[in-house]
């Protein structure tokens, strides 16, 4: 009997310890997403239009939301335009698109942090051999984000 008894308690530990060892290799392997990692979202416009759409002001809702509970150092918004149109009209419809898109991001409940905004106009919008870049009409949104401390 004890030597039953024996056998049942070391194949407990031993059951046991290779327990501890599978979940250290798992937490060795599967790694948790850092949720306040650095975030790039891109919203895109109709042609010569500024306002942001009703896409775009979902891209913007989750992305706030998904900034809550982090730290947001910084937030970088850069307006483009494609390559129709006058350069210095495609250079003011840029900065209204990232205005536009700077005071979504605010109504949308964007933790307080530090804005950077810009615009490019048409600048690389064609390729070298002249053609149009693709999805240009757009504002590209960097948020610099940081667990809280």
């Amino acid at each position: 009997m004890d030597l039953a008894r024996t056998a049942a308690t070391a194949a407990l530990v031993i059951g046991l310890s290779a327990c501890a060892t599978v979940e250290q290799a798992r937490e060795r392997i599967v790694r948790i997403p850092n949720r306040c990692a650095d975030q790039t979202v891109q919203i895109y416009f109709e042609p010569s239009a500024a306002d942001v759409t009703d896409e775009g002001r979902a891209v913007i809702r989750q992305a706030a939301a998904d900034a809550r509970g982090c730290k947001v150092g910084r937030v970088e918004v850069i307006g483009l335009a494609d390559a129709a149109g006058a350069p210095d009209a495609n250079l003011e419809l840029s900065k209204r698109r990232a205005q536009s898109v700077t005071a979504a991001l605010a109504s949308a409940g964007l933790p307080a942090a530090e804005f950077s905004v810009g615009a490019v106009g048409a600048s690389g919008a064609a390729t070298a051999d002249g053609r149009a870049a693709p999805l240009r009409r757009r504002v590209d949104v960097v948020l610099r984000m940081s667990r809280p401390d």
